[in-house]
């Protein structure tokens, strides 16, 4: 596995080794020790998720405050998304920054994201299966999220049309949003 180090600290892209020939491909999707000694993670993954999206759905920015934050190690199986997370930690030098990069089932690549951060994603592709392993069980009473095209965030997503929830159109402004990330 080849770790890359992303524009906001702690933020990782994992690129997997894939071995391919006429039979198909094998590939490494999770490795704990190699994991936790390059990114530094000192959690556990709990729960493993799964999403099924047709083109242009558009989910989150979503995040659980402590003490139920959670870490997430995303990957495409099907399709391809552009994967979205925002900084929160009010010390860092990069709150309220974005970073994003595009998950297909092609490479195979995965994005690490710490606690303290938004997240989501916008689906490139019909029939996209998306899945994540997260630190933290889910827990509703902690559940938060920031809404998704709020122009302080300045998020460039890619497609024109999206299809959004009721809950992810009510989101949180980013002004006047009171981070419980240090």
């Amino acid at each position: 596995m080849n770790f890359i180090s992303g524009k906001l600290e702690g933020v990782w892209i994992i690129e997997p080794k894939i071995f391919g020939d006429e039979r198909g491909y094998f590939f490494e999707s999770f490795r704990l020790d190699l994991f936790k000694e390059v990114t530094g993670f000192s959690g556990e993954f709990v729960q493993d998720n799964e999403s099924l999206s047709s083109k242009g759905v558009l989910r989150g920015l979503h995040f659980q405050k402590p003490p139920m934050a959670q870490a997430k190690l995303v990957r495409v199986v099907r399709g391809a998304v552009l994967d979205v997370v925002v900084d929160l930690r009010k010390s860092s030098p990069t709150y309220g920054q974005s970073e994003t990069i595009v998950l297909d089932a092609k490479d195979k690549r995965m994005f690490f994201v710490p606690e303290g951060f938004a997240h989501g994603f916008q689906t490139l592709e019909d029939d996209t299966i998306f899945q994540y392993k997260c630190s933290n069980y889910y827990s509703k009473e902690h559940e938060m999220g920031l809404l998704w095209n709020d122009a302080e965030l300045d998020i460039p997503w890619i497609e024109d049309s999206y299809i959004i929830s009721e809950k992810d159109q009510n989101q949180l402004s980013f002004d006047g949003f009171e981070s419980p990330f240090d």
